[in-house]
């Protein structure tokens, strides 16, 4: 039997015992529904509101500006479509990158079929975005911009800060912020981000449990709903809310914010650690992403003449567990949008392995990686006509 190592955090992670423990008492004794004016309901409803409490501090935001979600899809689909609506009497013009994950990219398409027009902006070979390139691209119809504070593929982070400064300064748009990557990797302060006005995360990316995110929209903008129904949330996003999910998400949160700064210190030097015996021992690899503003715990690698495809299973065979990307779109057979912005030709995009370290990753894991990494590599590097062993890149 070979070891088992999970390196896919950036997919998913598991649900911490404490995020359990917070969990089990909505599921059992406090099921009551919220909206339901009863004890039962009543005890539910505070639970919820001592979560949205929960959040905000940790964001610095206000409970008022924490709306509830199923994940970051529904949260992204929300702000692309809500924002847009709400804004459309003012233009229908949306920025975006091109590097967006698929649920702010499809939104926006559909978008474009109903009468948006969207530019998608350029990155460079890190992936950081074009920042002249937006300022040019601003207009007075421009009505929403969206850019991800952290790339979920290559890591890359984005001068947010910059971005939403230069966003204010020359268009009238609200500025959106997918943080779903992000929001407990790094500290996110939205009293400092005060140009941000919308921002989406998900629980399931810091150890809460999957089926519940959220959307942050600061006091005074404007947003259509996506569901109608009744009045929850404000009267801004109807169903009966997932209580049980909403307190593992604020408890998931205040646990990761609280020992953030330790888990980050000891997460980066794995991936220094990784990405220097990666680079120092493969020929034909480069390292994708920002060298330094990049996640903490996200390496991803090109590795020339082989499919990322092949390595992802060879590598599982091992029982190392990666992705060759966005876990989002590994039913496709096209390679990575992410990377074919980043300038990669696609025979190099097709060879992509994204490692992300999380909370149980050891050195001894990251080792044994790298290890099976050189067996696995050489072995598909054998088996390809391309690939001269005696030709370094």
């Amino acid at each position: 039997m070979h070891k088992q190592i999970y390196l896919d955090y950036a997919a998913t992670t598991y649900v911490r015992e404490e995020v359990i423990d917070a969990m089990v008492p909505y599921m059992k004794e406090i099921y009551g529904n919220p909206s339901s004016i009863h004890s039962f309901g009543q005890k539910a409803k505070q639970a919820m509101a001592d979560a949205r409490e929960q959040i905000a501090d940790v964001l610095r935001a206000k409970p008022k500006e924490i709306y509830f979600t199923s994940g970051g899809t529904e949260s992204d689909n929300w702000a692309i479509r809500g924002l847009a609506s709400a804004n459309a009497k003012k233009g229908k013009h949306i920025i975006t990158s091109s590097i967006e994950h698929p649920a702010i990219m499809n939104a926006c398409k559909q978008l474009a079929k109903q009468g948006y027009s969207v530019t998608y902006l350029d990155v460079d070979e890190f992936g950081t975005v074009d920042l002249k390139q937006l300022e040019g691209a601003l207009t007075d119809e421009t009505i929403l911009v969206s850019i991800m504070y952290a790339n979920n593929e290559i890591g890359t982070i984005e001068p947010i800060k910059e971005i939403g400064r230069i966003v204010k300064e020359n268009s009238p748009a609200v500025f959106h912020v997918d943080a779903v990557q992000a929001v407990a990797a790094v500290n996110i302060d939205l009293s400092e981000l005060s140009d941000v006005d919308a921002m989406s995360f998900s629980a399931h990316k810091f150890y809460g449990p999957k089926g519940v995110g959220g959307l942050f929209v600061r006091m005074g903008t404007r947003i259509d709903p996506l569901l109608f129904g009744g009045s929850q949330e404000r009267k801004k996003r109807a169903t009966t809310e997932n209580v049980t999910g909403i307190v593992g998400a604020a408890k998931a949160l205040t646990l990761a914010a609280a020992e953030r700064e330790q888990e980050q210190k000891r997460v980066i030097e794995l991936r220094d650690h990784l990405i220097k015996r990666v680079l120092g021992e493969f020929d034909n690899v480069r390292l994708n992403g920002h060298p330094t503003q990049r996640l903490p715990n996200n390496a991803n690698f090109s590795f020339d003449f082989i499919e990322g495809e092949g390595l992802l299973l060879r590598m599982d065979q091992k029982g190392v567990a990666a992705s060759t990307g966005s876990a989002c779109s590994t039913a496709s057979l096209e390679p990575s949008h992410v990377l074919l912005a980043i300038g990669l030709p696609h025979e190099t995009a097709h060879g992509s392995y994204r490692i992300t370290i999380g909370a149980d990753t050891t050195k001894e894991d990251i080792d044994y990686t790298v290890d099976s990494l050189q067996a696995v590599v050489t072995t598909l590097r054998n088996l390809s006509p391309l690939y001269n062993p005696n030709k370094k890149g």
